[in-house]
């Protein structure tokens, strides 16, 4: 991948996919795969929220046991997939025990959240609005809003809380910051002063948008940022070598937020003119988001619905030169049979997507061409389905091994498509037939 030329667009490319020329012809088969496909499918009655889920036991069967799930999506902003998340959401919930949803924003944004739909504390659209910027704003939109609602509201009438996790690392809010020096004062008052000190240039300055912020990071010299990254990274030390004070799990969150406000000053110490810190960086950043989700379950205990984009799920990177290591592989080599995940593809339809000047815009796409994976998934008897990957007949499991071109669009297009063997890369697929972009709210 190459980072765009114009600094709006920088950070921009730490969220998005990079691209990958692929060719547009499929390996020949001898087998038409779609009647095994169609064995193996089970439709879906619907993507939308409200209303029964029995038409999605077959993929809570397929699940089984795992204690995390990673959900993806083929487009960072179609109303489809973030509808379908809440659906699947709802479900694991009610039916399979689940009791927290990570999504790829902040460590900072999820504490937020997490407030709102624990306690009911501040507005969420405010929260939204603030702490969804720059790339993040492709997950400001309505569909999310009613997801953050229905938890709220699930909250509100249950003892057993649902949690919601930010699992990214690209700025710290003053949350994780207050929650360490709070612990400190109370805990551990001699060690204050240092950590106020370490932590000096780093807090966030009160209004700046986090939009802001991020992009005043990647302006500062590298030099300064790797100083600014070996002090948080000193902090997390001092705070982790303490004897708990009282409760141990109080210390071992403080130590967390810590932690993730070192993850992020982590996150700019690579050159990103040179094509190796690009990908050092992905590579880092995947592993975090990863070391994020399971440090939740392995803490609370809680079954997690990842909420990602599909590479960012995977087993198997569809671009090893600027993507080497992918978080579904991290999860993978944590958590064992542990982690599932689930692909989401579509045939045609619509997405918001930023162009090269980071202005956001509806992109739509036809029927995908002969060739690409989604045109023969579309030719299964079904609108919408779900098949398990792992279990499908002979004819379709020789047919999802093969690499070919599918698509994978990030948070800017144009993007071209890249060759991807599912079976390699994922557990079950959900295949979508059409899509249309998701309700963006006030910026």
């Amino acid at each position: 991948m190459a980072f765009p030329r114009r600094p709006a667009l920088l950070l921009a490319a730490l969220l998005t996919l990079g691209s990958l020329t692929a060719a547009n012809t499929a390996t020949a088969t001898t087998t038409d795969p779609v009647p095994a496909l169609t064995r193996a499918a089970h439709p879906l009655r619907t993507t939308e929220p409200t209303g029964p889920t029995g038409d999605l036991r077959p993929l809570g069967r397929m699940i089984g046991d795992a204690k995390v799930v990673g959900l993806g999506e083929a487009t960072h902003s179609s109303h489809e997939f973030f509808a379908n998340k809440h659906r699947v959401l709802r479900h694991l919930v009610e039916e399979k025990g689940f009791t927290a949803f990570a999504l790829e924003a902040n460590w900072s944004s999820g504490l937020r959240i997490d407030d709102y739909v624990v306690h009911g504390k501040g507005d969420i659209r405010k929260i939204m609005r603030e702490e969804f910027q720059d790339a993040y704003r492709l997950w400001n939109t309505r569909e999310y809003l009613d997801l953050i609602e229905w938890m709220r509201t699930y909250n509100a009438q249950h003892s057993r809380k649902v949690h919601f996790v930010g699992n990214d690392a690209a700025y710290a809010g003053p949350e994780p910051f207050d929650r360490v020096t709070d612990y400190v004062r109370a805990h551990h008052p001699a060690l204050l002063p240092r950590l106020t000190e370490l932590y000096r240039a780093q807090r966030p300055v009160p209004g700046v948008s986090v939009a802001d912020a991020m992009k005043g990071m990647l302006k500062r010299p590298l030099a300064e940022r790797r100083t600014m990254a070996a002090d948080a990274r000193t902090a997390l030390d001092l705070l982790a070598g303490q004897r708990p004070d009282g409760d141990r799990r109080e210390f071992e969150l403080a130590v967390q937020h810590a932690r993730a406000i070192s993850q992020v000053a982590g996150m700019y110490v690579f050159d990103l003119d040179d094509p190796k810190g690009v990908a050092d960086c992905m590579r880092y950043r995947d592993e975090v988001m990863a070391a994020n989700t399971a440090w939740w379950h392995e803490r609370t205990g809680a079954k997690v619905l990842l909420s990602a984009h599909n590479a960012h799920v995977s087993y198997v990177t569809d671009d090893p030169g600027s993507y080497p290591k992918m978080q579904g592989a991290f999860l993978r080599d944590r958590l064992g049979r542990g982690y599932v995940n689930v692909r989401l593809t579509f045939d045609n339809g619509s997405f918001n997507a930023m162009d090269d000047a980071g202005r956001t815009r509806v992109v739509t796409l036809e029927p995908a061409p002969p060739g690409n994976n989604e045109h023969t998934l579309d030719r299964v008897p079904h609108r919408d389905y779900v098949l398990d990957m792992r279990t499908a007949p002979a004819p379709a499991r020789k047919w999802l091994e093969e690499a070919r071109p599918t698509r994978n669009i990030g948070t800017s297009y144009p993007e071209p498509d890249r060759k991807t063997a599912l079976a390699s890369s994922y557990d079950i697929l959900v295949h979508l037939h059409r899509v249309r972009a998701a309700e963006l709210l006030a910026p």
